[in-house]
């Protein structure tokens, strides 16, 4: 018998050092690992050729929206269930100005990512000038939309949202202890014009409060350098594997399994040429160049 998405995602398990690990890999305690995801930001084939491709390439699963159109969203969830790939559900659609309708939209979209049967919702909550009581009330939406579903929704560090700056974060995390953060630091390398040697208390503060991590490389000035692999970007990369290496050593010592998703997007995120607007890189192969780099430090 054939099963269905639904339960396909809640049967299935990872088998990791002998340990069947669940579905909720991010509070998993039974052994340490990292599990890799790939964004489909910036993919325009089928649902099944990218999932094949993602497969094949060695990642655990993807991150991703989810469409509101019923056929999309079976075309996804019968490509994700042929190839055996997990989802992270991905939030960032709401960009109404008005608060109340934006908080609406908020909660709709996030149920409708709840619907897909995530591992987690990886949410770029709020707006950068909303109030600090208006972004409050949308992190309230969250908590109890998460008790009501039992989907976890953690909280990315991005630009133009509330969680946009070193400073700002640590000022919510201090106040509302009960986030949980997705860290994207390329963000604020770019929104402070530094690699936040500075900063050093609200970083710390934020890489003990992470939860899923974005793998792309930012620097002074933009939120992703062009490719990582040219040497001019050493000592910029280095930086964010120090990061990183904070996040994945808590994880090895609480025996947890950790996310990653090699985040580096399409254009304009990747640098384009003049004139043709064609990307001066890979996006797919950077993307896995970092996953592979990632896999030898911390897992051979």
């Amino acid at each position: 018998m054939k099963t269905n998405r639904r339960d396909f995602l809640k049967q299935s398990t990872f088998l990791i050092g002998g340990t069947m690990i669940n579905n909720d890999m991010s509070n998993s305690s039974d052994i340490f690992g990292i599990k890799f995801f790939c964004p489909r930001w910036g993919a325009n084939d089928s649902w099944d050729d990218f999932c094949k491709r993602v497969k094949e390439a060695g990642y655990d699963g993807i991150e991703s929206v989810h469409s509101l159109d019923p056929k999309l969203q079976k075309e996804e969830l019968t490509a994700l269930e042929k190839y055996e790939l997990k989802i992270i559900g991905q939030y960032y659609q709401s960009f109404e100005s008005n608060f109340d309708e934006h908080l609406k939209s908020f909660e709709k979209h996030l149920r409708n990512l709840v619907s897909a049967n995530p591992i987690f919702i990886n949410s770029q909550t709020g707006k950068d000038w909303f109030s600090f009581d208006q972004n409050k009330k949308i992190f309230e939406t969250a908590f109890r939309i998460e008790k009501e579903t039992g989907v976890k929704i953690v909280h990315e560090t991005h630009r133009g949202k509330c969680l946009f700056a070193a400073h700002v974060t640590k000022e919510y995390l201090m106040k509302i202890p009960d986030i949980n953060l997705t860290l994207d630091i390329s963000h604020w390398c770019n929104v402070h014009e530094s690699l936040l040697a500075d900063q050093n208390d609200a970083v710390d503060l934020a890489l003990s409060r992470t939860n899923h991590i974005h793998s792309r490389v930012g620097h002074q000035e933009g939120p992703q350098i062009n490719d990582p692999r040219a040497p001019e970007w050493a000592k910029t990369l280095e930086s964010h594997l120090a990061w990183w290496d904070k996040v994945v050593e808590r994880y090895r010592k609480d025996n947890k399994i950790l996310t990653i998703t090699t985040e580096f997007g399409p254009a304009n995120y990747m640098p384009t040429l003049p004139y043709t607007q064609q990307p001066v890189a890979n996006q797919f192969e950077i993307n896995v160049f970092m996953m592979n780099l990632l896999k030898k430090r911390y897992l051979i």
